[in-house]
């Protein structure tokens, strides 16, 4: 027999009754301190007496305070403290209905609503999609919350009143374009916190906890601000984005695998759209988190750079049949390290901060190498090296990493998918993951370029790709790996010439200081370029000659 125990027997609380053997409760009695009646136990304060003989109790008072202070102490108690809601009540299969709150005839609560313990929703009220009723609170009759609506504990709605979108305070947010942002993607009337999140140099990136069921907070979505100054169609990345990451979805879900940890699940706005564009017209977009997982600035070991290359050499080979030409170029000639080569040029003659002075060595490294820059381009322009979907920012952190078993699990940062050499893909990860010293080290002592991190890589990349490289591309790889890092360091050096306009700055030399890291690498590289190509020859199954053995 269903037993249910009553706090409340004034009409309130009789109404209640009604609703709950309507519901298939049978023995339905009260606690009250004042009205006397025969369904009357007892006082309000003889609830603890009445726990072996009521299977669950409720709080039927009118006065929120009072209401939301008995039914906490019901579920403390240990009572079974359900949700009501009239058999003609509307209520979503996605909204959340907490405990000891009632939602009463012909009421309307709408989807992803949040409504949470000891609430009244009163006959006839609407609660519309995407709002959060707090503890305690009172919706009255016929009154309607609009959505996106947060409605603070113990506050009474009155009826027939109209309570338009409102928002509420989220910790971590202070300026409104993220705000604006969050609200956006529809976050706004859950989310308990935000924080910056990760340490990229060019878009502004942020953690963002939702409330899980079990009462804590959860990292469940990273929201970015791109930088439109970098990224000047927003729509054709973000067009980009979603097209390759469906793609891989298919593919992911074909080969047995889990799409929604190998591969980012972008989200789309409320309003159906791939970003937000904010007040000051930069453009938002968002992910879903991927829990268990890491990320690494440097390779602590071989067996890291080992994943990372069989990461990015799967990453290729999915998207091997994936139309490169429909990309779009969001940064035209993003690795024509022959351009690079002349904007560097531009910089150093316009010498617009007066900086060039302190940074002449530097500059007649990369003038010397003048020839260098035009290697595989021309080898592209004359068909021998075929475009690929590429990723064009393959650095060791642009991978997650699965916690439990140190492999790696899903690319991630994928703003520059566009055509390009699987050459520059491949030389991008050893400029970043093959060197004993971070990217923005100052002694160049610590800094050196690691062949024994270098063949790691190789190895998982060139067993991830298997067949799909032809031998001049195999042939490609160490250069791609000279002139990755060569022109990196060739922008680090622009961009110091034209006062750190482009990548993230902590102090005025630093983007010089990045430079000089990479000319070190450029410097071992070329020392050790016969061994790094007989090393891809071998990996790949080619004779000394470049051939297939």
């Amino acid at each position: 027999m269903k037993s249910l125990l009553i706090l409340g027997a004034g009409g309130f609380g009789h109404m209640i009754q009604e609703t709950a053997m309507q519901l298939g409760y049978e023995k339905v009695s009260f606690l009250d301190d004042a009205v006397k009646d025969p369904l009357v136990v007892g006082k309000c304060c003889d609830y603890r007496d009445f726990l072996d003989s009521y299977e669950a109790a409720v709080a039927a008072l009118g006065d929120n305070g009072m209401r939301l202070y008995w039914t906490e102490k019901l579920m403390e108690a240990g009572y079974q403290v359900p949700a009501l809601i009239h058999p003609s009540a509307v209520v979503s299969p996605s909204a959340v209905i907490g405990q000891g709150s009632f939602v009463l005839q012909r009421a309307v609560v709408n989807t992803h609503t949040v409504v949470e313990h000891g609430v009244l929703i009163n006959s006839g009220a609407v609660v519309d999609h995407d709002s959060y009723i707090a503890s305690g609170a009172h919706i009255g009759l016929g009154s309607v919350v609009k959505s996106n609506c947060t409605i603070a504990s113990k506050r009474k709605v009155e009826a027939g009143e109209v309570i338009f979108s409102t928002r509420r305070k989220i910790d971590g947010v202070s300026d409104r374009n993220l705000e604006d942002a969050i609200y956006a993607f529809g976050f706004g009337p859950r989310c308990s916190y935000v924080k910056p999140f990760g340490a990229g140099h060019i878009n502004e990136t942020y953690a963002v906890y939702m409330p899980m069921a079990d009462g804590e907070d959860e990292l469940a979505y990273v929201l970015q601000r791109v930088n439109s100054n970098v990224f000047k169609d927003p729509a054709g990345v973000m067009e980009n984005i979603f097209g390759v990451t469906e793609y891989m979805r298919g593919v992911i879900r074909k080969d047995g695998g889990d799409p929604d940890r190998e591969t980012l699940s972008y989200i789309k706005t409320k309003s159906g759209v791939n970003y937000f564009e904010d007040s000051e017209g930069e453009p938002w977009r968002c992910y879903n988190f991927i829990p268990d997982s890491e990320c690494y600035q440097m390779a602590e070991n071989p067996e890291q750079l080992y994943q990372a290359g069989s990461s990015f050499g799967h990453f290729l080979k999915q998207l091997i049949d994936y139309p490169a030409s429909s990309l779009k170029e969001t940064i035209p000639d993003f690795h024509h390290t022959a351009k690079r080569f002349e904007a560097f040029e531009v910089a150093v003659d316009r010498d617009l901060k007066d900086r060039s002075s302190t940074c002449k060595p530097e500059i007649d490294f990369v003038l010397e190498r003048k020839e260098d820059c035009g290697v595989l381009v021309r080898q592209q322009e004359s068909g021998e090296l075929p475009l690929r979907v590429t990723h064009n920012d393959t650095k060791l952190n642009n991978i997650l990493f699965d916690s439990q078993t140190g492999k790696g699990l899903c690319i991630i940062d994928l703003d520059t998918i566009m055509p390009g050499l699987a050459a520059n893909d491949f030389g991008d990860s050893i400029r970043s993951g093959a060197t004993t010293g971070a990217e923005d080290e100052k002694n160049l002592d610590l800094v050196h370029f690691d062949m024994e991190l270098y063949e790691a890589y190789l190895k998982g990349y060139l067993e991830a790709t298997g067949e799909v490289l032809t031998p001049a591309e195999i042939e490609s790889l160490p250069w791609g790996a000279r002139l990755m890092t060569l022109e990196c360091g060739m922008r680090f050096l622009t961009d110091y010439l034209q006062g750190d306009t482009y990548f993230k700055t902590a102090y005025p030399e630093h983007n010089l200081v990045r430079a000089r890291t990479q000319f070190r690498l450029v410097e071992e590289m070329e020392q050790q370029f016969d061994r790094m190509q007989t090393l891809a020859r071998q990996y790949a199954g080619l004779n000394p000659a470049g051939k297939e053995a």
